[in-house]
């Protein structure tokens, strides 16, 4: 199994931090760095500037929208980062939520499984370097009965086949991930849960594709607090106002995806507490309604033996990159969330 570290989104209150945590992932070796946008930051502009920056590890999107972009802008800016990184992009799509979606791009949030599978399909198509044409219900390139014609990218990737992952969290999307995609991005992982909640719809559609899970990436983002075991709830307490967001406040009371995760993995009438609270505005009460255990389950808490204990979990239930978000106020603490990372990943023997 292998470690990333996931620079989150640029804007919130630790950017001056960020290329120092990239380039220290680097030197430790990581794997890759992530990088995520919703209508804040865009992540292509924060890779570029990771990746001119550091020598060794990947820039990855997690995610590039996609109702943000055509596919072939999508194409051309995966093709142009890898060809700047010298092959170190990986490219992470994702629908984003009706609230974005809608709200931020004008973008009708319908139909998001066929949209995406489409614009996988022209995505790579156009990095192939030949000349784009598609048919489909989303997209239809070139425009009928006009001047358009197919054009070819120009732009050389360093690599002839770049990573695609796709940010899944239902079992449908989860399912057609596993059968168009690389990898799959995933939040709010519990080791436990992992098989009947993510990896049997993965394993599924890599089934339809006549694929087998093997070279295939699943790859979950864990908030990671270091400190002494006895101090785990206090700890966990940290990230209570991140759950309650995602389980409370990322979408609407009849769509959203996190609640939904959190309601598979056995917690429905708290996930349905954390989100009445959330939504009405009483966010201190919806922190205060997640329970300990989802958040122990969902992060990585405690001493270098405790979250190496936990690595072994994941690994076992079939992660191959664990990406962290290390927790801390101050560079250093930050800093040294890393290290612990990579000494917890060498006493569980995965490294």
């Amino acid at each position: 199994m292998q470690l990333g570290i996931n620079l989150g989104y640029w804007g919130a209150g630790m950017d001056a931090d960020n290329l120092a945590v990239a380039q220290e992932a680097d030197r430790l070796g990581y794997a890759v760095c992530w990088a995520a946008e919703a209508y804040g930051s865009d992540a292509a502009t924060v890779l570029t500037w990771v990746a001119a920056q550091t020598e060794r590890i990947d820039v990855g999107s997690a995610i590039f929208q996609i109702p943000a972009r055509q596919p072939a802008m999508t194409a051309m800016t995966a093709a142009t980062l890898d060809s700047l990184s010298g092959g170190r992009f990986r490219l992470g799509l994702g629908v984003s939520g009706p609230q974005v979606s809608e709200g931020w791009y004008g973008v009708k949030f319908d139909k998001p499984l066929a949209r995406t599978r489409e614009y996988v399909e022209i995505v790579r198509k156009a990095m192939t370097r030949e000349r784009l044409s598609y048919e489909g219900e989303h997209w239809t390139l070139p425009l009928p009965g006009g001047p358009g014609k197919p054009i070819k990218l120009t732009v050389h990737p360093q690599r002839e086949h770049i990573p695609l992952y796709i940010a899944a969290i239902g079992p449908k999307n989860l399912e057609q991930t596993g059968e168009i995609a690389d990898g799959a991005l995933l939040i709010f992982p519990s080791a436990d849960h992992l098989e009947e909640t993510t990896i049997k719809y993965l394993r599924a559609g890599r089934e339809k594709a006549g694929e087998t899970l093997d070279g295939f990436d699943v790859c979950p983002t864990l908030p990671l607090a270091v400190g002494d075991d006895k101090d785990v709830a206090a700890l966990a307490d940290t990230f209570r106002p991140y759950t309650a967001l995602y389980v409370g406040g990322m979408g609407s009371p009849k769509q959203n995806f996190y609640n939904q995760l959190a309601q598979r993995m056995g917690y429905e009438k708290e996930a349905a507490e954390i989100q009445g609270k959330y939504l009405s505005g009483d966010k201190q009460g919806a922190a205060a309604a997640v329970p300990h255990e989802l958040i122990d389950k969902t992060t990585l808490l405690g001493s270098v033996d405790r979250i190496a204990d936990r690595m072994k979990a994941y690994a076992a239930a079939g992660v191959t990159t664990l990406s962290l978000a290390p927790a801390g106020f101050t560079l250093d603490e930050r800093l040294a969330s890393l290290r612990a990372g990579t000494e917890a990943l060498e006493r569980a023997g995965l490294a």
